[in-house]
């Protein structure tokens, strides 16, 4: 059988939540990573010192080993240099949604003035603290991440020595634009390298599948898999699990997020494996992370076999990616 072993690997861009629902999806994440991006977008959202540190400790509490970083992020606002200053130690990145476009963004940026930003984005800069963005607009669902290019694009004119993560992206034009600025960095879902609109809602709708931003048009997924299974050396993985209960799923207002926390590493193993480039997927996971960050990550070796595993139906409240369905790659053990 083919075995994979991974050092250190990275989930650049996890919802952790709170209160049970973090009880139930930190122990998943800490158990195959060595540590992840938390995102901000509580309710209320983590814009203070003790909202930072109140929350890591929860997460501290609730993960089930000791081998895991909780990499903190701040929730945008217009944040004066001394504030930064006061906390760049308590957080790796900041991370800014535009407003309404995703769960629990309704305080985020509703007009990206440059001007009112730039005491904020310049001290962020200096500072060497990164701004990750939720590269979405307001307009119909398959363009918004194409219309948001030219707020990428100034952004990175603007403040060339910030470093720019452009978080979770789906289209074409995302992947031309990560090569144009030094200064522009993405992370990839596995469920993005996956599946299509079509998935979605081609036939019957399937929920669990619905995410923002929502999955677009073969040819985007195909330019995701080609600078993924490259290791391209700007791109990292960032798997946007975002749990939400069966409930919140399965109803009329569809909860939006996509649950692939514990199988997240067995997915990965088998796209690289179809393709011939296992031999990439550490970039992927680990070693692009850790330069862009700055980070080093805790000592973790994952090692998974290529063996049958099938996705229990539930964690939790929460119905994953692939439930009941067998996957060709298993995690093996970890060290």
């Amino acid at each position: 059988m083919k075995t994979v072993t991974l050092t250190m690997p990275l989930d650049m861009h996890v919802h952790l939540r709170d209160a049970e629902m973090l009880n139930t999806v930190a122990p998943l994440t800490s158990y195959s990573f060595s540590g992840a991006l938390v995102m901000p977008n509580l309710v209320p959202p983590v814009k203070t010192v003790e909202d930072v540190r109140g929350y890591r400790h929860r997460i501290k509490v609730a993960m089930e080993s000791d081998d895991f970083e909780p990499y903190m992020t701040l929730f945008y606002q217009n944040y004066s240099r001394d504030f930064l200053i006061s906390i760049q130690d308590e957080i790796t990145a900041v991370k800014l949604y535009p407003s309404g476009v995703t769960t629990n963004s309704e305080g985020g940026v509703e007009s990206f003035d440059i001007e009112s930003m730039r005491e904020t984005l310049e001290a962020m800069a200096e500072l060497g603290i990164v701004l990750c963005v939720h590269g979405e607009t307001n307009g119909f669902v398959m363009d918004r991440e194409a219309e948001f290019m030219s707020v990428y694009e100034m952004l990175a004119q603007n403040f060339p020595k910030l470093k720019i993560v452009m978080e979770h992206i789906t289209t074409r034009e995302a992947v031309e634009m990560l090569d144009r600025y030094e200064n522009l960095y993405a992370t990839i879902t596995v469920h993005h390298l996956m599946i299509t609109l079509d998935d979605v809602a081609g036939g019957m709708l399937r929920p669990h599948l619905f995410c923002k931003p929502i999955a677009k048009r073969p040819h985007d997924r195909d330019a995701l898999l080609k600078i993924v299974l490259e290791a391209h050396p700007k791109v990292m993985f960032g798997s946007d699990s975002a749990p939400h209960p069966r409930h919140a799923k399965e109803s009329c207002g569809c909860g939006a997020g996509v649950f692939t926390a514990p199988i997240a590493l067995q997915l990965l193993c088998a796209i690289f494996d179809e393709h011939d480039k296992l031999e990439n997927l550490q970039a992927f996971v680990s070693d692009n992370a850790q330069r862009i960050y700055g980070i080093c990550a805790e000592y973790k070796e994952v090692v998974l076999v290529e063996h049958d595993f099938v996705v229990p139906q539930m964690y939790g409240s929460i119905v994953p990616m692939m439930a009941g369905e067998t996957l060709k790659w298993s995690i093996e053990r970890v060290d």
